[in-house]
């Protein structure tokens, strides 16, 4: 069987599997295979493909049909541009996590902010983006979890940040030694009957995702601790799930009576990043939208 022959049967698989972007699925465990990049698999589609290959595929596309998602079977995944490992330890970064890197890097350079604590980092994805971004920045990466935080660790290693990034193991703002400039936070948001009926813990650690009855048991948690761990102009950048904006909106707007809230969509529409500033000053709440 050539490359071309096994990318086709990859794609029809994963297809009749109902697996979202199955074309592009069955090219990248092709490609993890065969440890190659997309120009040269499209190069060389007539190469004869290895006894030993093919089976290491079909495994694969197998693993991929009953509901594994890709990158944990390829152990990596890209986001905002950084190739980073991922396992079974810590949740998959999602795009549209990708708005909340965007913003902070915005509200950081233009307030000159020197310091930031991503919460809940898991494979490090946001802080490292930050770090890389912005190399004179203090970068503190929090978790609960020892095991995501040697994922974010096995990161750090892998984009030369052992030494600019922090990590610190504890529940939310609780290790951070003192206040910062800048939380970002995508905590857990998906609520408990969802979870249940979905299915998304499946191969994702539930620790990552279980946000409680209504989503927000963590995002409640995390505003009781922030008032002392944000300096007086800080900004927090909250990731949050549909048709959530209202009820952390309020829940912000209690603890932070005086504080700008700001929501961005995502792409689709989606209300997404909630902004909290602690300043009335409208003109520098405006540099959150």
């Amino acid at each position: 069987m050539n490359l071309r022959q096994a990318l086709q049967k990859s794609r029809e698989v994963l297809a009749k599997a109902n697996i979202e972007d199955a074309s592009l699925e069955g090219e990248i465990l092709l490609r993890h295979v065969l440890q190659i990049d997309r120009a040269q698999l499209y190069s060389d589609l007539n190469r004869e493909m290895s006894a030993p290959q093919a089976d290491r595929l079909w495994q694969l596309v197998q693993r991929r049909r009953q509901g594994e998602p890709t990158a944990y079977i390829t152990g990596h995944c890209e986001f905002y541009g950084l190739d980073l490992c991922v396992d079974r330890r810590v949740l998959i970064p999602r795009p549209e996590t990708e708005l909340m890197v965007e913003k902070a890097l915005a509200l950081a350079r233009s307030l000159h902010f020197k310091s930031a604590a991503d919460i809940g980092t898991g494979c490090g994805d946001i802080a490292i983006s930050l770090a890389l971004n912005l190399p004179r920045l203090e970068v503190y990466a929090i978790d609960i979890s020892a095991e995501a935080l040697e994922v974010a660790r096995l990161n750090c290693q892998k984009h030369g940040l052992t030494d600019c990034i922090r990590l610190l193991h504890g529940d939310m703002l609780a290790p951070l030694p003192g206040p910062v400039d800048l939380i970002t936070a995508n905590l857990p948001y998906v609520t408990g009957p969802e979870l249940s009926r979905s299915g998304l813990a499946a191969f994702e650690p539930r620790l990552a995702l279980d946000g409680g009855g209504d989503g927000l048991d963590k995002i409640r948690k995390l505003c009781l601790q922030a008032g002392d761990k944000l300096r007086p102009h800080g900004v927090m950048l909250l990731e949050i799930g549909q048709g959530q904006g209202q009820a952390v909106t309020d829940l912000l707007r209690r603890y932070f009576p005086s504080a700008a809230v700001e929501i961005t969509p995502d792409l689709q529409g989606i209300e997404r990043v909630i902004s909290l500033c602690l300043t009335a000053n409208r003109t520098t709440a405006k540099l959150i939208i």
